[in-house]
């Protein structure tokens, strides 16, 4: 018989939805401890490993066929292996679109409104007013356009904030967005922007893209959001660029090490807020991973064309493709 390993967190109506999605398949659930070797064991795999797999080994032995990730970052599994493999891979990019965007507008708005730093003055009994900044009127700049971006531009358009953005598809430029560029072109996006986003994806191209070129590129006093992957961010450069004021400030909701190591300045700084990667945290979220697993399941098994399909070499689904993506994909706002 055939396998079908599971590894997120679900209960027996999941797994019962899982099992009626894909008949005749023996569903055999893991944990991050039992992953590494179960997946040897997969046909077909639904989840998210946290922790290292030899994923050469997996690819050798030739059985693995198809992936849905429960996440939308891929640089867990897409190893130059399983790039070169014909096994089909599916992300979860745009299913916690709301909120990641959410989580990006609790980050950009604490920063401008002076939140960290008034929290600090609340902790201490002090109440003095300070300065704080509006996001009404600001040009905001997202890199990378894929399900996360195009969501967050809807949420961020009633500010009536200027919103362009970089992407790898330029072409599918939704209608809220004044400007869609290349994603080459992050250093014009940066030296336009007073906020920087960043909702790209983490690859070869753009690991540690988000450097000091692209922090100066800004004007003075800007703002950087990240609810990607930490490590698109060259981290020293961005603790330079708030310790000199050329960034005012900074929200993460990842950081280049995870969990950020007790001893970095960034936890010190009151110009940054830190939320350790909660951006996709949702009630609904193990119900709605299943939702998309099971339909995608189907799709595979039936031939038909599958929701979130990757790009392997480039490590992200095409926007045309994106599962829950009708009202982004239309442009609207």
């Amino acid at each position: 018989m055939k396998n079908l390993v599971v590894c997120y967190p679900t209960e027996d109506r999941h797994l019962k939805a899982i099992s009626e999605a894909a008949p005749g398949y023996r569903i055999l659930t893991a944990s991050q401890e039992t992953i590494p070797d179960a997946i040897c064991e997969a046909d077909l795999f639904v989840g998210h490993a946290k922790v290292p797999v030899d994923w050469d080994r997996v690819v050798a032995l030739g059985r693995l066929q198809f992936i849905q990730s429960s996440a939308a970052g891929l640089d867990h599994c897409l190893a130059p292996s399983v790039i070169e493999s014909p096994i089909v891979v599916c992300s979860a990019s745009g299913l916690f679109a709301d909120q990641v965007a959410e989580q990006t507008l609790a980050l950009l708005l604490g920063l401008l409104r002076g939140i960290p730093i008034f929290y600090r003055q609340q902790q201490r009994h002090e109440f003095i007013r300070r300065p704080t900044d509006d996001l009404h009127g600001k040009r905001v700049g997202i890199v990378g356009l894929g399900g996360n971006g195009r969501r967050l531009a809807q949420i961020l358009a009633p500010y009536r904030v200027e919103i362009r953005a970089t992407d790898y598809f330029p072409e599918h430029r939704p209608g809220c967005v004044s400007a869609l560029w290349p994603h080459t072109d992050l250093h014009r996006l940066a030296a336009w922007s007073q906020i920087l986003i960043l909702t790209l994806p983490l690859n070869q191209q753009t690991h540690g893209s988000v450097n000091m070129e692209v922090f100066e590129s800004m004007e003075r006093g800007g703002y950087l959001i990240n609810v990607a992957r930490g490590q698109c961010v060259h981290e020293p450069d961005l603790i330079e660029a708030l310790e000199s004021g050329q960034l005012r400030g900074a929200g993460l909701d990842v950081t280049a090490t995870e969990p950020l190591p007790a001893d970095s300045p960034l936890y010190d700084m009151p110009q940054v807020l830190i939320t350790p990667h909660v951006g996709a945290q949702s009630g609904p979220r193990y119900d709605d991973s299943t939702r998309l697993i099971c339909t995608n399941l189907r799709r595979y098994l039936t031939g038909q064309p599958l929701f979130n399909l990757v790009d392997k070499r480039l490590g992200f689904p095409h926007p045309s493709v994106l599962y829950s993506a009708t009202a982004m994909a239309d442009g609207t706002c």
